[in-house]
């Protein structure tokens, strides 16, 4: 009993201190808490017959205590029961134990999505100055003039913006991510820093000579003394071979083309490659006497400007055909040092070759795709291949001397494509084709080529034409005998310079043909 009586009196006071709303005599009746009895003494000599049944009725009675003990602590204690340990150390801590950082994870590079380009807006010279001054403009008949005169300035503005573009974007990154080394950014972007300010000094005397009605009346004069500063892009396109070439070789390396493909998916590049930009000041090379000539239609025939405007479209169209004749000489070394030859003994009729008339591909009656080089002494035809790690052009065949070419235009259907069995199966009709061959068997084979399209074969045939040399053409006019002594001669001759002058194509023809 007196146990019983301890046990209830902390009962009553855990009772106070909680805020249980649990009555008293439903919690602590006398049914739930187990009374021992009191031990009688026995007798060694007696035994009782009660103290040896194991009943169930024993075992579920303590079974009973135990469950209800438990249904007790579970009541009165204020916190719910603990399922295991780790839960009452965690309990027991009245701090966190402070977490280990996180590891460093670099996010993988995503591609990002192409940009919109930005394409530049049209400014006519009408939009760049005040209504009544272009209405003043207008009435004097001069809009038309200074339309023409502006075409010319903005293309300017923009080649600086371009080149401007090309060292701060592609020039410099380039060098300092260490893409390429010194020597082959001179090799791949030449002298391009040199044309900067060319171009800025020319906007910048434009600009001077305007009038209070913003109008350029001395054009030609600016422009004539101001051409022969373009005697420097005969260095800067003489070196576009090489840097075509080694620019498509440092493609190769993942680093680099990873590079410009991002700059070309961004909005200033306006969707064009790096080659793009490095070929637009050729282009704008050759437009100038276009430009200029355009202005002279809008000038009326007494003003003293077209004077100079064709003075200076003569010392320009001399300083292009400069250009071409040193990139055609340059292209034409660059293009002999990439043949590979499988017969030593064909690399003589190429010994005499100064320039290069015209490239491009064609394919046999095969179908076999064949690079094909024009030179001013030979026609020879090759196909791309890898020698040392080296890209080339092994010599299909034996070049052709231009002094016994033999040029034969056929016609749609005459020849049927592919491989024989091909030809009778597909039945495959030939379009723009024309047969190459040589009068001497032991200077080359026939071949039967086409072009990929009527332009192409007429450009191809109007170039072989007039590559072989006029004296062999008089001589097929007349007697038979005279040949071999004509041919003789025009092999060790060098072109005359009309000759040269006719067969220079500029290389926006020549992309054509590529």
């Amino acid at each position: 009993m007196k146990s019983l009586k301890r046990s209830i009196s902390k009962t009553l006071k855990t009772l106070k201190r909680s805020d249980s709303n649990t009555s008293i005599t439903s919690l602590f009746s006398l049914d739930n808490f187990p009374i021992r009895k009191r031990k009688r003494k026995t007798d060694e000599d007696t035994m009782s017959c009660q103290s040896l049944d194991l009943t169930t009725k024993k075992s579920k009675r303590k079974r009973r205590t135990l469950s209800k003990i438990s249904s007790v602590a579970n009541i009165l204690s204020p916190i719910k029961p603990i399922k295991n340990a780790a839960q009452s150390l965690q309990r027991s801590f009245s701090f966190k134990m402070p977490s280990p950082a996180p590891k460093q994870s670099h996010t993988p590079y995503r591609k990002p999505q192409p940009a919109k380009s930005v394409r530049r807006p049209s400014k006519l010279f009408s939009d760049s100055v005040d209504g009544s001054l272009a209405n003043l403009l207008r009435e004097s008949g001069q809009i038309k003039r200074q339309e023409a005169i502006h075409e010319l300035y903005q293309g300017e503005v923009e080649l600086v913006e371009d080149l401007s573009m090309v060292k701060k974007i592609y020039y410099d990154p380039m060098k300092l991510l260490n893409l390429i080394t010194e020597e082959e950014s001179k090799k791949i972007f030449g002298i391009i820093e040199e044309l900067v300010p060319l171009h800025k000094d020319l906007v910048q005397k434009i600009n001077q000579s305007r009038n209070e009605l913003g109008a350029v009346e001395n054009i030609g004069k600016i422009i004539n003394d101001w051409s022969p500063c373009l005697k420097s892009y005969t260095q800067y396109c003489a070196n576009q071979s090489f840097a075509k070439s080694l620019l498509d070789e440092k493609k190769e390396n993942p680093k680099v083309r990873d590079f410009l493909q991002r700059c070309q998916e961004s909005p200033f590049s306006r969707k064009l490659d790096l080659w793009s930009f490095l070929d637009v000041p050729r282009s704008k090379l050759v437009k100038y006497p276009l430009l200029l000539k355009n202005i002279i239609k809008k000038t009326s025939e007494h003003n003293n400007d077209i004077i100079d405007i064709q003075s200076a479209i003569t010392r320009i169209e001399a300083i292009i055909n400069n250009v071409d004749q040193e990139t055609g000489r340059v292209k034409c070394d660059f293009t002999l040092s990439r043949l590979d030859f499988l017969d030593e003994s064909t690399e003589s009729c190429l010994d005499y070759c100064t320039t290069l008339l015209c490239e491009g591909i064609l394919r046999n009656s095969r179908g076999t795709k064949l690079n094909t080089f024009l030179f001013d002494k030979c026609l020879v035809l090759t196909r791309p291949a890898t020698r040392n790690n080296r890209f080339c052009y092994q010599v299909y065949r034996q070049p052709i001397p231009v002094c016994h070419l033999i040029v034969e235009d056929l016609k749609d259907g005459e020849v049927k494509m592919g491989s024989f069995r091909a030809s009778i199966i597909q039945n495959k009709d030939g379009k723009n084709m024309f047969k190459v061959s040589s009068d001497n068997p032991g200077q080359g084979a026939s071949h039967t080529l086409q072009a990929s399209s009527e332009h192409d074969k007429r450009q191809w045939l109007q170039c072989l034409r007039s590559a072989i040399p006029k004296k062999q053409k008089q001589s097929a006019t007349g007697s038979s005998t005279n040949i071999p002594k004509a041919r003789e001669a025009n092999h060790c001759k060098k072109p005359t310079e009309e000759q040269e002058v006719s067969l220079q194509f500029h290389d926006s023809q020549l992309e054509t043909f590529v």
